[in-house]
């Protein structure tokens, strides 16, 4: 169905010959036949309260209808493009938001749509990390992780690090920003682990 709708649109535009047309339209005659068995392309399995940002990496999947499916990567403008429906804003919806946006889409074009959406890699939830440490700069924030485990990410502490002065800062929806201390000596010395608080989307922690 899909396919002659493509069809139609390239003999309006005059790009096509007769003979292309002939054999193109023979072969979307035949309906494809219910992937029995399919298995969905691995993803991740995003954290509670995770909605979909820029750089996230999707697989949008139209069960039947292969030309519309895509491998896509979120713009900077939290848009996406897939075949026939163009741009579909995906920035700030959940997985099953944006599933519920497409199937609307496409009702225009497929008869009772089923789509999914999986999540294969999610790189819009970021965490900062600068100062003392080997490798400072941004890190994705894929899953639960700790002040600890973030500087072991960012090649640990470098030699002439504040350990005691070490320091967690986060701006909340209003744009209030909030400091948490963190003591490295006292955590590896599991004293007030505490302070070794789950991070954040947008947290940065500074290494003086």
């Amino acid at each position: 169905m899909v396919k002659t709708v493509i069809f139609a649109l390239c003999l309006v535009c005059g790009g096509w010959s007769g003979e292309a047309f002939a054999q193109a339209a023979a072969t979307a005659t035949a309906k494809p036949a219910a992937p029995a068995g399919v298995t969905p392309p691995a993803g991740v399995t995003p954290p509670a309260g995770y909605v979909i940002g820029p750089e996230d990496q999707l697989s949008v999947m139209f069960w039947r209808e292969k030309d519309l499916s895509a491998d896509v990567v979120v713009r900077p403008d939290g848009l996406i493009t897939l075949p026939l429906l163009n741009d579909v804003m995906a920035s700030g919806l959940t997985p099953e938001q944006l599933r519920a946006t497409i199937t609307t889409a496409a009702n225009k074009f497929v008869e009772d749509p089923t789509v999914s959406i999986v999540v294969k890699a999610i790189y819009s939830r970021k965490v900062f990390i600068t100062g003392q440490v080997g490798k400072p700069g941004p890190y994705a924030l894929g899953g639960p992780t700790t002040v600890m485990q973030l500087i072991a990410t960012a090649g640990g502490l470098a030699e002439y690090a504040k350990k005691k002065e070490i320091v967690v800062l986060r701006n909340d929806a209003s744009g209030k920003q909030t400091t948490f201390p963190f003591n490295y000596e006292e955590v590896m010395k599991r004293k007030n682990l505490g302070q070794n608080i789950e991070l954040r989307p947008g947290d940065t922690v500074i290494v003086p």
